[in-house]
């Protein structure tokens, strides 16, 4: 569900100035994007796919780094409880956004989800990259050769995945979702923005437990 307020139009002018900027920017880096999707302040055209229903009250977006051990925490110990109590329940949808700063491997291990997307498996992929995180940022996990061997192991087409993140297809895309974080004030990761109805919304930063996700979720519902 798109949440739009009376202000949008100048945001939504300015994230399709910026998209189209960045699509005309790279012969490599060509793809379908819906340029209006926003969630209050932010865009989220090129983020992730919407996991959830989309047409849900409320939207979570998320901004984290694949080699960010707070994010991880969170994916482990909070995410399922959201999934079961809002995402499945169709009262809230999440969305995740590349804030890739935190070593050299973060902006191609986030390259990698949407070479996977490209064989619709970007969440499969983004469970992967949690599920096998280790502890030293940079030490190897999330290199070019073990980006290729998650996705070996979860049957992609060989070819067109390596072909993808060889070339860089989406460098300007994780740029570009890096930057939304920047701009809306993102200073580590995770960081939460939790859009309601009406342009409601509210921030939630690091890896908070459920409880304090739940009272924010259940005052907008």
């Amino acid at each position: 569900m798109k949440k739009k307020g009376p202000i949008l139009g100048i945001i939504i002018i300015s994230i399709i100035a910026g998209i189209a900027a960045l699509a005309s920017s790279s012969e490599t880096e060509s793809y379908d994007v819906d340029m209006s999707r926003t969630h209050g302040s932010i865009s989220t055209a090129l983020g992730s796919p919407i996991l959830g229903n989309p047409d849900a009250p409320i939207t979570i977006v998320e901004f984290g780094d694949y080699q960010c051990h707070q994010c991880h925490n969170w994916f482990v110990d909070t995410k399922p409880m959201i999934m079961r109590d809002y995402i499945e329940t169709g009262k809230a949808n999440l969305v995740f956004v590349d804030f890739a700063f935190l070593g050299k491997d973060s902006p191609k291990a986030a390259q990698a989800t949407y070479c996977a997307d490209d064989q619709n498996m970007y969440w499969q992929y983004h469970e992967v990259l949690y599920t096998s995180q280790e502890s030293k940022i940079d030490s190897g996990w999330a290199n070019t050769e073990r980006l290729k061997a998650f996705a070996f192991s979860l049957d992609l087409d060989m070819e067109s995945f390596n072909e993808c993140l060889d070339s860089e297809k989406y460098s300007k895309r994780v740029q570009y979702n890096s930057q939304q974080a920047r701009d809306n004030g993102v200073r580590g990761t995770p960081g939460f923005f939790i859009v309601g109805p009406d342009f409601d919304q509210k921030t939630i930063g690091g890896a908070q437990p459920f409880s304090v996700f739940k009272r924010v979720l259940d005052s907008m519902v």
